[in-house]
Parts: C-alpha cells; sequence; structure tokens
C-alpha cells in the first residue's frame, strides 16, 4: 500500500480513518447526518461513488486462497479477492465436494433423457451486489465489450415481466388476484411487525404473530408461495423480507416488480462467472469434502492452521499460514437431494431421525464445536420435516398440455418472451402447487418444439387432489397427472405423460434458512477475532439483507473479502426504499387495495398543486370519513400559512 499512496502520505498520516472501515454498515442503525467525522456515503446510498478501487494495506501477492464450496458465494469470493484484493488468481483454488460447480444453482440434461433445475431464481432491479459483479463478466452471447448484466438489461428492458394467471383453481379457471384482501386489523398487524426491532423477534413463527384472517388471505398465498414461506417458520425473517422488498409489494400481484434471465440460472450466472475466474487462473478442485478445520483458538484470536478433507477416500490435510486465506460455505440448502423420475418417487417417506447428518452439514457442525461464535447448524438442519419440499422439471413435447399453458401465458411460450411471468399458483391444491414456465428456450441447446415446465408444492405432508399420496411418495407421472388435474385436464393424462418426460428433486433443507432463529444462532461472515477465516452463504448473519436470494450470498462474499483484507471500500445496505415516503405510501396504498388509507385526504389538500404532488400513489379517490375529523384544523392552518405569502 506505501508504494501506491506514497503522493497522499501527508493525509494519510494525519487522518483516523485509514483502517477502521465499517466494511458492512446497518442502515438500520445510521442516523443519517452530515458531519466531519462521516467522509463516507451513508449506508444504503448507492452508486458509482462505490467503485472505487480497493487498495490493501499490504501486498497479497504470496497469500493462497482456499475456498470451500462452489456456489455463488464462493464464485463472488474469489471475484472480490482478485478485482478488489489484488490476489492473483493463480493463487486461489477452490474445494468442492461435487463433480461440478454452482451449488445450489444447478441446470443440466438434455431433451432425450430431460432436464433438471432443482429451483428458478425471481429477481429484481437493487440486487447492487449481484449487478457489481456482473457488470463486469464478459457476456454470454454478445461479444465483447458486453457484461452479462448488458445482456439481461436488453432483455428485460425490451420483454417487461407480468403475469395473468398468478392464482388459479376450479380445475384450471384465474382466479381474481387483483387485491390482498387484508382487513384493517391485518393491516396494522404487519405495520407493528415492521416497526419491531428485531432484537425482539428471536425464535418466532410467523403463525404465533398473525391471525387466521392473515394467513387465509390473498396477501399471504401470493406472499409465501413467491418465496417459499411456511407458517412455522421465521417472523423475523418474515419482517425482513417485507423491509427488503417493501417497494415491490404493489407489484407481488401480478410479478411485475421482477426480471428474469434468459436461461437458466446455471448458464445465465455460474458459467460464465466460472469461465472469467478460469480464465485468470483460478483452479476447481472436484470430488474433495472438507470435514474439518485446524483452528488455533486463544486470546489472539482465531487462526485457521489446516484443512482437513477427503479426497478419493483419501484424508488430506492443507497446512494454511497466516498469510493465506480460507472461506467456508456453511450448510447447504440443496444438501442430501434425493432424485425421482417418472415412474420412481424420489423417497419413501420423509425420515427425520437423519436430520442433518448428511456431509454438507458437517462442516458447520464441527466448527461449532470449536466456539460458541461459530453458530449453531442445529437450529437449521434438525427438522426436515419443515425445511423440505420438492420440485419437478418437465421437458415438454407438444402435447395437451403445451397447448393448455398458453392459456396462461402472457406471450406464446415458444416466442422467447416472457411466458407466465412467474408461478402460477394453485389455490385448491392440497399440495399448494405452484408451476411456471420461464422464457423459452430455458437451456442453450433445447430444441425449438420443447418447453421446460417448472413445478414445486409446499406441502409435503398431504395427499394429493387427485393422486392420494404426498408429493414426496408420488413418482413423477403421479405428480403430472396432479397437476393435469388441476388445470382441467384429467381426461388427457395418458397422452400427456407420453409426450412429457418428468425429473424430480426432494430437497430435505431448502427452506432451512427460514427456520426459526435467535441471536448467535448464525455466526458472523467474519467471526469475532477470526485473522484468516470467513463464512458465507445463507446461513451468516447480515444486517438487514433476506435469505434465499442470489444477492444475499454475493453480498456474504463481498463482506468476507473487505473485511479479511481489511479493504478501503464498504459493501452498502440494502436499497433505502423502506425509508423512502413514495413506497411507503405506495406500500400502505397497495397493502389496502387501492382504497385511500387514514389520513389519505388530507396529504392530498396539503400537497395538491405542490412539487411533491407526485408523491401520492394512485387509486380510488374517495374520501374515507375517518379523515374529515382533519378537514376543520387543515383549513385554519391554511389560511394561517397565507399570511407568509408575498
Amino acid at each position: 500500500m506505501k508504494k501506491i499512496t506514497t503522493k497522499f502520505d501527508k493525509v494519510l498520516n494525519a487522518s483516523p480513518f485509514p483502517g477502521n472501515v465499517e466494511h458492512a454498515p446497518d442502515a438500520s442503525k445510521e442516523i443519517v447526518s452530515n458531519s466531519k467525522d462521516q467522509p463516507m456515503p451513508f449506508t444504503d446510498l448507492t452508486g458509482n461513488y462505490q467503485r472505487n478501487k480497493g487498495i490493501p494495506p499490504k501486498p497479497f501477492k504470496d497469500s493462497k486462497v482456499y475456498i470451500v464450496g462452489s456456489g455463488i458465494a464462493g464464485l463472488s469470493a474469489a471475484y472480490y479477492f482478485i478485482r478488489d484484493g489484488h490476489i492473483p488468481g493463480e493463487n486461489i483454488i477452490f474445494l468442492e465436494k461435487l463433480s461440478v460447480e454452482g451449488g445450489s444453482l444447478d441446470g443440466s440434461g438434455n431433451a432425450k433423457d430431460g432436464y433438471l433445475v432443482r429451483g428458478g431464481r425471481e429477481m429484481e432491479m437493487t440486487y447492487e451486489n449481484l449487478w457489481d459483479i456482473f457488470q463486469d463478466i464478459p457476456a454470454l452471447e454478445m461479444p465483447a465489450p458486453y457484461s452479462v448484466l448488458d445482456e439481461f438489461r436488453l432483455l428485460n428492458d425490451n420483454d417487461p415481466n407480468y403475469s395473468k394467471a398468478r392464482l388459479i383453481h376450479n380445475n384450471g379457471e384465474i382466479q381474481d388476484f387483483s387485491k390482498f384482501g387484508l382487513d384493517k386489523l391485518d393491516q396494522l398487524a404487519i405495520v407493528k411487525l415492521l416497526l419491531k426491532k428485531k432484537e425482539e423477534l428471536d425464535d418466532v413463527t410467523v403463525e404465533s404473530y398473525f391471525s387466521e384472517s392473515f394467513l387465509k388471505s390473498n396477501f399471504w398465498t401470493l406472499f409465501r408461495t413467491m418465496f417459499a414461506f411456511e407458517n412455522w417458520h421465521s417472523l423475523l425473517e418474515c419482517k425482513l423480507y417485507m423491509h427488503r422488498f417493501l417497494h415491490l409489494i404493489d407489484g407481488f400481484k401480478d410479478l411485475s416488480c421482477l426480471v428474469f434471465p434468459k436461461y437458466n440460472q446455471y448458464d445465465t450466472f455460474v458459467k460464465p462467472l466460472t469461465e472469467h475466474l478460469k480464465s485468470k487462473g483460478v483452479k476447481i478442485q472436484f470430488d474433495t469434502l472438507v470435514n474439518d478445520l485446524d483452528i488455533r483458538i486463544n486470546t489472539e484470536g482465531k487462526i485457521v492452521r489446516g484443512i482437513i478433507a477427503q479426497q478419493k477416500d483419501k484424508e488430506i490435510k492443507i497446512p494454511i499460514t497466516e498469510n493465506d486465506f480460507v472461506i467456508v460455505t456453511t450448510g447447504s440448502m440443496t444438501e442430501d437431494t434425493q432424485y425421482g423420475d417418472n415412474t420412481n418417487a424420489p423417497i419413501k417417506a420423509i425420515d427425520s431421525i437423519k436430520s442433518g447428518q448428511s456431509s454438507g452439514w458437517q462442516l458447520w457442525k464441527n466448527l461449532a464445536t470449536k466456539s460458541t461464535e461459530f453458530g449453531k447448524p442445529e437450529k437449521f438442519c434438525s427438522a426436515i420435516e419443515k425445511s423440505s419440499w420438492e420440485s419437478a422439471t418437465l421437458t415438454c413435447r407438444p402435447s395437451a398440455l403445451t397447448k393448455k399453458i398458453k392459456e396462461y401465458c402472457v406471450n406464446d411460450p415458444y416466442s422467447g418472451k416472457a411466458a407466465t411471468g412467474g408461478i402460477v399458483s394453485i389455490t385448491d391444491s392440497n399440495w399448494l402447487m405452484s408451476f411456471t414456465i420461464n422464457r423459452q428456450p430455458h437451456f442453450p441447446d433445447q430444441p425449438e418444439d420443447v418447453l421446460v415446465i417448472w413445478v414445486y408444492a409446499l406441502y409435503m405432508d398431504k395427499d394429493g387432489n387427485y393422486n392420494k399420496k404426498t408429493m414426496p411418495q408420488s413418482t413423477g407421472n403421479e405428480i403430472l397427472s396432479e397437476l393435469c388435474f388441476h388445470i382441467g385436464l384429467e381426461d388427457q393424462i395418458d397422452s400427456i405423460i407420453a409426450n412429457t418426460i418428468v425429473k424430480t428433486s426432494f430437497m430435505p433443507y431448502i427452506t432451512s434458512q427460514f427456520m426459526p432463529r435467535a441471536a448467535g444462532d448464525r455466526p458472523e461472515i467474519v467471526p469475532n477475532g477470526s485473522k484468516n477465516l470467513a463464512l458465507v452463504g445463507q446461513f451468516v448473519e447480515t444486517h438487514n439483507d433476506v435469505v434465499f436470494t442470489v444477492e444475499t450470498s454475493v453480498r456474504t462474499a463481498r463482506i468476507a473479502v473487505y473485511k479479511l483484507l481489511n479493504l478501503n471500500k464498504q459493501v452498502p445496505d440494502i436499497a433505502a426504499g423502506q425509508y423512502d415516503i413514495r413506497q411507503l405510501l405506495k406500500a400502505a396504498k397497495a397493502l389496502n387495495d387501492y382504497k385511500p388509507f387514514p389520513g389519505e385526504s388530507v396529504l392530498k389538500r396539503i400537497l395538491k398543486n405542490t412539487y411533491f404532488e407526485h408523491i401520492l400513489p394512485v387509486g380510488e379517490e374517495d374520501e374515507d370519513h375517518h379523515d374529515s375529523f382533519f378537514n376543520e384544523p387543515l383549513d385554519k392552518l391554511k389560511e394561517w400559512a397565507k399570511g407568509f405569502k408575498h
């Protein structure tokens, strides 16, 4: 650093700021006030000012970086070590237990044998960390100098997303989804939840807070199917989702708030990022299971001295120096996935006795025995019956199914444009089944006459309406039959089965990150006193971000790198929509189904014909009687204000 900043020494040597950057500031605790002690941007005000190049306090050209797990969090960590830490790519080594990179962001198969994606990605425009990376990653299909972000914008700017069939029932009839259907008390409960401090919600569940009317409302159906919440999941996480996506609430109904990639998650994000990293010299060592870390813990801190791994039935130990770095993805939401096909169910029954025993959780468990600061993995992996659900990928040749599915699409699904615009949820399904058709082709090599449909359900313990089995106990053909029944194709099931390949994925821990939690259950990204170890992924602590998003994984990786290297860069907090009066008013209007909310008529009278008139949301114009008592004092206030006019 000294050589890089020589010309600035007089300023730097007299400043208290170098080396004392808060790398992950917290907007929920920041008082916004300009002063001499606030030289950096406010926590959640993002922009190009954040694009400064980090200056490491010392050279790291001889440091090695070992990254356990090659999911998007690990891949992002490698990217930031190279871009902002200036560590040579050839010094970075991935240790991956699978034989392919990408972790939960998968996408595989072919038209002959069937395609497979365990999950999909709903995305939005304020994923600042994700876009920070992919504005620099070479595009998949466009020539240099265009990026993945350029491709993404080109598509979504010209093919906006929305749904015309967000909810269906009665054997395929489109249900009215124009209203949230929240009564006043349930709206008030949401407001009170937003006002609560996070510390008040340790181990509290959604169903213990909200009323039965809320849990039966359209709002909760739309919310839970969109984000995969169960009633027994964490109320704290539900609150964080409401804050994080408050600016999108009015788009929850028709999903016009979302943006989607052209292809599946692997081909869109993992493949181009991996190719970029490999071009920089990064190495990926597959079929390597890391079981434990040798860590020296004393009053001076925590230092990793070795990595203990299993490779081809042989235990190996990789020595780690104090100048090296280790990044670990804790836990896995797709760990121990069980697969099925047209004629085979993925499992016979959910076996909770096996909860948390698979290898993907063992490393975190071993770390937790060394220090309480490594968290409590058992809070997340000990109840498969509460953290599991199943998905199915349908590879469809032309049939009555592909013809029927067009009725739920905003564009012809063969056109390459947005199709269903997100998930279509079947509200009278015993499984609470949803399906979606993303832009087609969903895979680069997908034939023109093939459609890929993704299906998932939230209830794993209930028998189907048509197929009297639970979803995990059902074969692919039985799941397909259940879908056909719910869209009015019961009499054509046999011909549809003949033209459809089904691959199923039962995931025991897919919503484990939603399980009720308390402070300390998730470790800090850089645990207290850690000198060369950081933890990333979906099971580490962030201030205000949510789980189950690609953005979260990238955020944790970026924080890990900046903290370990002590760079003069910050990772901005989530976008500031929750503090924007326009977004708050818009959300209030949407939650009230566009009827006037208390005090709205007063605001309209105050702001009419002023510069701020545009901040008021559109909706029904009638005034509720409860605003009338404001009118007399408001008129007096206006008369008083006239005295100040020139």
